[in-house]
């Protein structure tokens, strides 16, 4: 068996267990005092680690008389994502924009997903060991893509973007055949060994510090900020309209932990580091961690950043049916994600 395959296969299991420990949650239907908060890897996910450190939900609940029950669950890749919130295993999804894109289209007028809150703006690297590699038009068919969903994950939306810019819309998704899902943590192992079928990996912050940090032949080929143009929101937190209208409460209490948990980080990044270490359970160096906190391209906010250009290049290739024309359309009204784009 090829690593690649093996890869592949323990990919497999870790979906399957995922799916199998969202089906051990409760399945009765949103309700006030409930919050189910699927998430994936990375420091992205940094807001969701200190509400859960600090139990600032739970605190801004109290500050309406609520008590809330706040359960977490880490799944891999946005299509896993989407089908916990769809099935209703979770009341709020931690996704890229991509994936949010996705859901929003899909459920325009049925569920009426909409984006809740931005976890930040996070530069995020497509990385190669490859030394032939030095942009994304050296790729062959003897490379492989690593990233969390294929066509689908907002590295793969990105991807498809840049792809169009450089040979045309028709030729949007070019490089889709090249690419395989994988999680963060094991793709970029493959990075850093080299020697396996994963010649690159469209990852996100710490995994791209450590590729680029641990294999010296490793460098980043594509920047998700150049693409889009500058600081842009890639990972999101999205929800259906029915527990947004069914919890107000529990919705506004998330909203309020979030926005508290985007200053405390901005405050006090040697704390927010040491909470991700802990929270996440990851091995990353301290100070790896740390230098991603401070990197001054990062910003830690919940109002979303460059995300309509993306979902208009989708419409235009014919990958959603809906166009959206301003952020209001895909994202819940709030005076804190308002003025976003």
């Amino acid at each position: 068996m090829s690593l690649f395959k093996g890869l592949r296969r323990r990919t497999a299991v870790l979906a399957l267990a995922a799916v199998s420990a969202a089906a051990v949650l409760p399945q009765a239907h949103a309700k006030e005092g409930q919050l189910r908060i699927a998430q994936q890897f990375g420091i992205v996910y940094l807001l969701l680690n200190v509400a859960q450190d600090q139990q600032l939900i739970e605190k801004h609940g109290k500050a309406q008389g609520l008590d809330i029950k706040v359960d977490f669950l880490r799944l891999s890749g946005g299509p896993a994502i989407n089908d916990a919130l769809l099935t209703d295993e979770v009341d709020i999804a931690g996704a890229g924009v991509g994936p949010l894109f996705t859901i929003w289209d899909r459920t325009k007028g049925r569920q009426n997903v909409k984006g809740v809150a931005s976890l930040g703006n996070f530069p995020y690297l497509l990385v190669s060991n490859n030394p032939a590699v030095k942009s994304i038009a050296d790729f062959t068919d003897q490379d492989r893509i690593a990233l969390p969903a294929v066509g689908v994950s907002v590295q793969s939306r990105i991807l498809q973007m840049a792809s169009a810019k450089l040979w045309g819309d028709a030729q949007y998704n070019k490089l889709d055949k090249l690419q395989v899902a994988l999680p963060h943590p094991e793709a970029a192992a493959a990075i850093i060994k080299g020697g396996t079928e994963i010649t690159a990996h469209f990852g996100n912050p710490p995994f791209q510090d450590q590729e680029l940090a641990g294999n010296p032949q490793a460098r980043a080929v594509l920047n998700s900020y150049d693409v889009l143009g500058g600081p842009a929101a890639a990972t999101v937190l999205y929800a259906t309209e029915k527990f947004k209208n069914e919890s107000p409460k529990t919705y506004r209490a998330f909203v309020d932990a979030l926005d508290e948990a985007a200053a405390f980080v901005r405050n006090n990044p040697e704390q927010a580091a040491d909470i991700y270490l802990k929270v996440s359970g990851a091995k990353q160096d301290r100070q790896l961690v740390l230098d991603v906190i401070r990197n001054p391209q990062v910003e830690f906010t919940v109002q979303p950043q460059r995300t309509l250009e993306l979902g208009q290049f989708l419409h235009r290739v014919g990958a959603i049916k809906n166009q959206p024309t301003q952020v209001s359309d895909y994202f819940f009204d709030d005076p804190r994600v308002s003025g976003g784009n």
